[in-house]
């Protein structure tokens, strides 16, 4: 059994008058197995990130379903939802989501004090996360003391700190500049070759690189996919570049093509 598995998933936003509907997502369907470094990649409007929103259960599916360990998120009730989220899922977004009012090393403990996780627990897991991250003598400053990339390395401690089944990462080097870029890239790498199961979504070649696998999304369909295999980063930026041109491509031609259908 797959630990992510995505089935017919659909989403239709309908405007408030139920008049206009928008279909951001048609018929997804793609598995993720335990120890996978997997990449999402697509333009603005594609539907990445309306995907990446129900799997992290901040949305939900039109139609569909979405299975974490073979459990349907759409099953979970509501008010269990939170408590879901942090036991099996760790998130690190493009802005970091810091609080400025609490310092690095409380904004990691967030949610294991959340959890009601014992402070001696919660230091023992900090000590070897923040040696790995290069964070350990910044702990105790404000975000907006700190450069980007370390808010982004402590935003990251706080996502593996709970132990999560996946990590769910929404643009994490959107912010950064290339080299905390780099730094960020390895220990995503550093990280998955210890166990950990990343889900990435990215506009960036460079970033989805590092992956094993990518996904390539548009008018919100996986219709497009290429694994790394025993290639190195650099023969995968080549692959996902290639794709891309003749993705873009063919979708060119196919707009032409029913233009001058439309003009006959």
């Amino acid at each position: 059994m797959s630990l992510l598995e995505v089935k017919n998933l659909k989403k239709i936003y309908t405007a408030r008058l139920g008049a206009v509907k928008v279909q951001a997502l048609s018929n997804v369907n793609f598995s993720v197995e335990e120890g996978e470094y997997v990449a999402i990649m697509g333009e603005s409007g594609s539907g990445k990130t309306t995907l990446l929103n129900i799997l992290a259960s901040l949305d939900r599916a039109s139609s569909g379903q979405v299975l974490l360990n073979g459990k349907d998120l759409s099953e979970i009730k509501q008010r269990e939802i939170c408590a879901f989220r942090r036991e099996h899922l760790g998130f690190v977004f493009q802005d970091f989501n810091l609080l400025d009012s609490l310092s690095l090393k409380d904004n990691i403990y967030l949610p294991l004090v959340l959890a009601g996780e014992d402070h001696k627990k919660m230091e023992k897991k900090l000590k070897p996360l923040a040696e790995k991250l290069s964070i350990t003598n910044i702990l105790e400053k404000y975000p907006y003391e700190v450069s980007g990339g370390q808010k982004q390395r402590a935003a990251a401690c706080r996502a593996l700190i709970t132990e999560p089944d996946i990590i769910l990462a929404d643009e994490p080097t959107g912010a950064l500049d290339s080299k905390a870029s780099g730094k960020l890239l390895k220990l995503f790498g550093e990280v998955n070759r210890e166990g950990q199961t990343i889900l990435m979504v990215t506009h960036s070649i460079q970033a989805a690189s590092h992956a094993g696998r990518v996904l390539f999304i548009k008018d919100g369909c996986v219709f497009h996919q290429i694994y790394k295999g025993n290639q190195g980063n650099d023969e995968m930026y080549k692959m996902i570049s290639d794709a891309l041109t003749v993705l873009q491509t063919d979708a060119q031609r196919i707009e032409r093509e029913c233009g001058e259908e439309e003009d006959q």
